[in-house]
């Protein structure tokens, strides 16, 4: 499979999809991984530490989008991201497709294959890529609560 990882355009999002030791373990397994410049740059990983782990790293969102079978984000896709997803193309990433209308028909409309993590179950029904996020935000929700004070 042909799996790219673009960097996150989303305001304040700097995380990346996927690590360098993840990159790794895919190519092990003899999957094509192609990274966008500079995407780990956020989360501490660089582009040198990509291409040792058998990733190739690509100039722009676009040619990732348009060689890839799987796109593998962090956050939803947003507007600008939307004419770059192709029919059935498979995107993994968050979507909490309940919060937006206007994402939800955009993926329709470009019939895209959507894996959501937060949707994601283990065999006791319990969401293990949506626990971590749910501790971040009730963490974060403390601190900034103690803001308004």
């Amino acid at each position: 499979m042909i799996i790219g990882v673009p960097k996150e355009i989303k305001n304040n999002e700097n995380r990346v999809a996927l690590t360098p030791a993840g990159a790794a373990e895919l190519h092990k397994y003899g999957h094509q991984v192609s990274v966008q410049a500079s995407a780990g740059e956020g989360s501490g990983f660089s582009d040198e530490e990509y291409r040792q782990a058998g990733a190739e790293i690509l100039p722009g969102a676009e040619v990732i989008f348009a060689q890839s079978e799987m796109i593998l984000k962090v956050k939803e896709p947003i507007e600008p991201e939307y004419a770059l997803i192709r029919e059935n193309q498979l995107l993994f990433t968050y979507f909490h497709f309940a919060s937006s209308e206007t994402l939800t028909q955009a993926m329709l409309d470009r019939k895209a294959v959507c894996l959501a993590y937060e949707t994601v179950e283990k065999a006791d029904r319990s969401l293990p890529l949506l626990v971590p996020m749910s501790e971040v935000a009730g963490r974060m929700a403390v601190q900034e609560g103690a803001k308004i004070s």
